[in-house]
């Protein structure tokens, strides 16, 4: 039994020496093909290095690259400048000119004086709002709530004279310059109104005064239509339209 025992423990220290060679034997192989690839000098590792590589080395006179730069950032301030002071007004930013606005109005309550056609032709919406809204006023005051009338009627007229006027003119005409000018126009209206608050317009004096504003209305909005789209000897055509228009709001504010 002891003499088996005594195999078994020669036949295991065997084998562990083998595999201790065989280990030093792969790490050996693996040194060599690493310095054999990668050029390695142990002896650089210890401070030597043979003289005939110390002179085959020579100084790098190269340059060492730097990238161009391809975008150059522009500065903010060029742009929107350097303060807030240098910035555009706000009323400027949303289209709104009181000096065009108040030219408009003074053109629709003088109906003789020339229209500037390069102003009547802007599509400004500020004036004919606040127009639109004084005219409901008005009407509220003499107890009659209109605005969906107002407001839906005026859209129906505008598209109406849109089309109208595209196929009259030659050089056509935007539906905001439509709605621009018919709008400014619908100042006189505002004045019929008014003095329905006060006074009843169904009599005789009511019926002039009434046919009064209507050709008022029409007259001025022809007028710039004419101006802004140079159809001369139209005036007559463009302005007949322009007074039903008008006859409708002038209903709304007699009864």
């Amino acid at each position: 039994m002891s003499n088996f025992e005594n195999f078994n423990q020669d036949f295991y220290q065997t084998a562990i020496a083998l595999m201790i060679s065989l280990r030093d034997s792969i790490t050996i192989l693996a040194e060599d093909k690493y310095n054999k690839q990668y050029h390695y000098d142990y002896a650089q590792q210890g401070g030597f290095m043979p003289p005939d590589m110390m002179n085959q080395q020579q100084p790098y006179t190269g340059q060492i690259y730097q990238p161009t730069q391809t975008y150059t950032p522009t500065s903010t301030e060029s742009v929107y400048g350097s303060t807030f002071d240098d910035e555009p007004p706000l009323l400027e930013e949303l289209g709104i000119n009181f000096d065009h606005i108040w030219q408009k109005t003074l053109t629709v309550l003088h109906p003789l004086k020339v229209a500037d056609g390069s102003i009547m032709n802007e599509t400004d919406l500020a004036g004919p709002m606040v127009f639109c809204l004084a005219f409901g006023a008005t009407l509220l005051l003499a107890g009659k709530i209109q605005f969906g009338y107002v407001y839906g009627i005026s859209a129906i007229g505008c598209l109406g004279m849109f089309c109208l006027l595209n196929l009259m003119s030659m050089t056509g005409v935007s539906f905001g310059c439509v709605s621009s000018v018919l709008g400014y126009c619908l100042l006189p209206m505002i004045i019929l109104s008014g003095f329905a608050v006060v006074l009843s317009l169904q009599g005789i004096a009511g019926v002039l005064l009434t046919a009064l504003i209507i050709g008022w209305c029409s007259f001025s909005a022809s007028k710039i239509f004419i101006s802004a789209l140079a159809m001369e000897g139209q005036q007559f055509l463009v302005a007949y339209p322009c007074a039903l228009l008008y006859g409708v709001f002038a209903l709304i504010s007699v009864f």
